[in-house]
């Protein structure tokens, strides 16, 4: 969920039942190297008023790195750390991080072991099933993780070779979740309240996670929520979709500015938008705008036309 999940679309998440969220993915070494004076980075670490909770997640290999990004990322505002060894993308896996970690359990130990030394806050680590078919080791990395000190196992039910196609294999979630004590939270195809319920009834998890479910989709964790309760939500209108997609563009502009925030928004209205009437021709519209005033005006219009 790299250059999605920031400050306003973890609040808008939060605002429609999110339990909690994470940042988006920040790199160690980088932070470090850089002696924190990276832009990029530092947005990335923005908060917004009304925020839940929310955890800090870091990748990287090098235990003594993390330790000491830690140490300076501490008091940032944020209730956990998160290890993210499940990034399948390959300029990260390239650099022996993120679901590259999965073929090396011991190191991936002790990079939990460091990060767990260097701070008070809780840690939790998102894995995946395994580097591929041939080599399922979650249960195992998951153990790892526990004994290292990690508070809780976060599990991409698919393997770092099948990224984000074919079907998650919910049945790995239910073996770590035998292998373990520790919380375990599933992930992976979980679209809809019904399929949150049905990853819980199945694998026993103690929660669940959403991702690219909730791309210009917030009002999937109030359907889980509602879920959860034995209720039903109704789904947005299409004007609940364009006037959050306005809100959204306010806090974006908001966080980075009018210039970044217009750049940053094309996506989130595309998804906002996604199956309406006129959704193409409006996304191209939007993709061509380089001001706050095109991009409201034109949200105005297309709400007017739907």
């Amino acid at each position: 969920m790299a250059g999605v999940t920031d400050a306003a679309m973890r609040l808008l998440c939060h605002e429609q039942g999110a339990a909690w969220a994470v940042s988006e993915m920040l790199s160690a070494k980088g932070w470090v190297f850089s002696g924190g004076k990276n832009r990029a980075a530092n947005d990335l670490l923005a908060r917004l008023p009304g925020e839940g909770v929310v955890g800090l997640q870091l990748f990287g290999s090098d235990p003594e790195t993390i330790a000491e990004a830690a140490r300076r990322l501490w008091g940032r505002g944020f209730q956990f750390f998160d290890l993210n060894f499940g990034c399948p993308a390959p300029k990260i896996t390239g650099n022996g991080e993120g679901s590259a970690m999965l073929r090396d359990p011991v190191r991936l130990g002790a990079v939990v072991r460091a990060l767990v030394e260097a701070t008070s806050l809780p840690v939790t680590v998102k894995i995946r099933a395994g580097w591929d078919a041939r080599s399922i080791n979650a249960p195992e990395v998951a153990k790892i993780c526990e004994d290292n000190g990690a508070r809780a196992v976060a599990v991409h039910a698919r393997t770092r070779e099948q990224q984000y196609a074919g079907r998650a294999d919910w049945r790995v979630i239910q073996d770590v979740k035998r292998a373990v004590t520790v919380p375990v939270f599933g992930n992976g195809d979980v679209r809809s309240g019904a399929d949150a319920l049905r990853m819980l009834d199945e694998t026993g998890c103690d929660a669940v996670i959403v991702g690219r479910a909730a791309q210009g989709n917030p009002w999937v964790f109030r359907e889980i929520a509602a879920a959860m309760r034995g209720e039903e939500a109704p789904p947005p209108t299409p004007a609940e979709r364009v006037e959050m997609a306005a809100r959204h563009f306010e806090l974006e502009r908001q966080l980075y500015g009018e210039k970044l925030a217009v750049l940053q928004m094309r996506k989130h209205i595309a998804w906002y938008v996604h199956g309406m009437k006129g959704a193409s021709r409006f996304r191209e519209r939007v993709n061509q705008m380089n001001s706050a005033a095109e991009v409201l005006a034109a949200l105005g219009d297309y709400a007017a036309e739907n």
